[in-house]
């Protein structure tokens, strides 16, 4: 049974910096493209940032220089670290693992974790 299990989100305050993490278990993770993507309410899920097996790593223009994704395949677990927050960063985050190369859309995933609030605010 595949399972993507997420920490680290919570409250901060603007500019301040927070890191989620996604552990996964069942799945050969070294063969898997991790993505991160977020999810305003009332909102389709938007693309976040992805990592592939191969290590090609994209990430969306609005967190492209803030966000950084990162992949430890020994410990079955990807990073987002996040910096630089601002209040429109406030979003339910969720972890995403498939067998793909089409990183930004969601249906290309089939693993999802169960979402991490993120609230930026003072």
């Amino acid at each position: 049974q595949v399972q993507l299990v997420e920490s680290g989100g919570g409250l901060v305050q603007p500019g301040g910096s927070l890191r989620l993490s996604c552990a996964a278990s069942g799945l050969s993770f070294k063969a898997f493209a991790m993505g991160w993507f977020r999810q305003p309410p009332g909102k389709e899920r938007e693309f976040v940032a992805a990592r592939g097996w191969n290590s090609d790593t994209i990430y969306s223009n609005s967190v492209k220089g803030r966000f950084t994704i990162s992949r430890d395949n020994t410990k079955n677990t990807v990073y987002l670290q996040m910096n630089s927050l601002k209040p429109e960063d406030t979003d339910v985050y969720y972890c995403a693992a498939g067998r793909t190369c089409n990183y930004r859309y969601g249906a290309s995933y089939e693993y999802w974790g169960q979402g991490n609030q993120v609230t930026v605010s003072s």
